[in-house]
């Protein structure tokens, strides 16, 4: 902001130097002498014309594009000027320097004859005006001339060249003011991205976490507490038969002490416990198939395929709970004598098919795009954790027919060791 008041008071002095040039060198002439009509005439008469020329002819610099023709013509005409003063009286030499301060105004290519010719007439002072013009005075006014032109021009070219390379500086502090300006503009904006974005963040966190919970409430405490219903059922209509109505309050119990653990690991966020005991999937997976056979009553064949590979956990935690929520449909709904687990491994997928020979149901998607029959939610549940691990799931069934379920994973993580699992629970 200093700089900026600096330069407009510059600006302000160089344009009223002239001005004050001519006006002292009138003075000068009027107190002086000589005091002759023609002479004072003349020069009262050319001050005003050279005030007037400077007011109303002048241009603006730095010179704008369309003005330059006209820059060359108020030029000549000071030139003109300062030349029909100094013949009047060597004392308006001090009006002469107006020369020098006008040169800007000219394209760079006449600067030189411009200071040469101001440097002329202003040599012409120096030397007591134009009638000292003759004999020897000729070498020294010649001389003059040289050194006017050398100095003048020099400071001439310095200054002009320093009051460029200054506008240009205060364009660039200009331009980078502007930028910072903006700058802290989008600065102001992305803060405010940014909080949106956090907010959004937090808001899916939540709702990610909604959902992680209410799966592992499905997958755990539902069944669980289903298992638990179940078998507490079972034991009341075993009244007359004590063993066997301790058996379903032990399975009971049993299945209450593993509801509350899964339901620890769940808040905990940790995989399923018979997954995270198991050296292999295939050993969980056959694990859960002998606890659900023991809790159901239904014969489970586990089968695996294909040469098992360690995957990802999540993919891993995906296919347990694929074969969880299998079973746990088959207990609910199917009405099955038998059931299946198999688990092929390919190089390029792992399949985990779960069938049975139950009643079946109308697998094809009604209006909503869900399934007419089965466990919505639980089939829901399925096909988004399969998606985030970028598998697929396929349902195939009828009433009467059965039901097979189909989930499928990518497999190119790992080359693993053999498992061999073909049992009968």
């Amino acid at each position: 902001m200093n700089e900026d008041v600096a330069q407009e008071r510059r600006e302000r002095l160089l344009e009223n130097l002239p001005y004050m040039g001519l006006a002292v060198s009138l003075v000068l002439v009027v107190a002086l002498g000589p005091h002759t009509a023609g002479t004072l005439g003349a020069a009262v008469g050319l001050s005003a014309a050279a005030a007037l020329w400077l007011r109303f002819a002048g241009v603006p610099y730095p010179t704008p594009e369309g003005k330059r023709a006209r820059a060359i013509v108020f030029f000549a005409g000071l030139l003109v000027l300062i030349a029909a003063t100094v013949y009047v009286s060597p004392l308006f030499g001090f009006f002469g320097f107006t020369g020098y301060l006008k040169v800007a105004v000219l394209p760079r290519g006449l600067w030189v004859p411009a200071i040469a010719l101001n440097a002329a007439a202003m040599a012409t002072t120096q030397v007591g005006g134009f009638a000292n013009l003759h004999g020897g005075t000729l070498v020294v006014y010649a001389g003059l001339v040289l050194v006017n032109m050398v100095v003048a021009g020099v400071i001439t070219y310095q200054g002009i060249e320093e009051d460029i390379r200054s506008r240009q500086r205060a364009r660039d502090l200009s331009a980078l003011a502007e930028a910072n300006r903006r700058l802290r503009e989008t600065m102001d904006e992305n803060a405010g991205l940014h909080a949106q974005l956090v907010t959004q963040a937090r808001e899916a966190g939540i709702l990610d976490e909604r959902q992680r919970m209410a799966g592992e409430i499905h997958d755990t405490l539902a069944q669980g507490l289903t298992g638990i219903v179940t078998q507490l059922e079972a034991a009341e209509r075993f009244d007359a038969d004590p063993e066997r109505r301790a058996r379903h309050r032990e399975l009971a119990r049993t299945l209450a002490r593993e509801s509350l653990a899964e339901a620890r690991r769940s808040v905990q966020a940790l995989r399923p416990g018979p997954l995270d005991e198991a050296a292999h999937l295939p050993e969980a997976i056959e694990e859960l198939a002998g606890r659900w056979s023991r809790t159901s009553g239904v014969t489970v064949r586990v089968e695996v395929t294909g040469a098992p590979v360690p995957l990802p956990p999540a993919v891993e935690v995906v296919l347990f709970r694929t074969a969880q929520e299998g079973l746990a449909n088959i207990a609910k709904h199917a009405a099955a004598s038998r059931a299946g687990l198999t688990l092929s491994y390919t190089h390029e997928v792992v399949v985990l098919d779960v069938l049975d020979d139950g009643s079946g149901f109308d697998a094809r998607p009604a209006a909503d795009g869900r399934a007419a029959g089965g466990d919505s939610y639980g089939l829901t549940a399925m096909r988004q954790r399969l998606r985030q691990v970028g598998g697929a799931l396929e349902i195939e069934s009828s009433p009467g027919d059965g039901t097979a379920i189909s989930a499928r994973v990518p497999a190119g993580w790992h080359v693993g060791v053999p498992v061999a699992v073909d049992n009968d629970v």
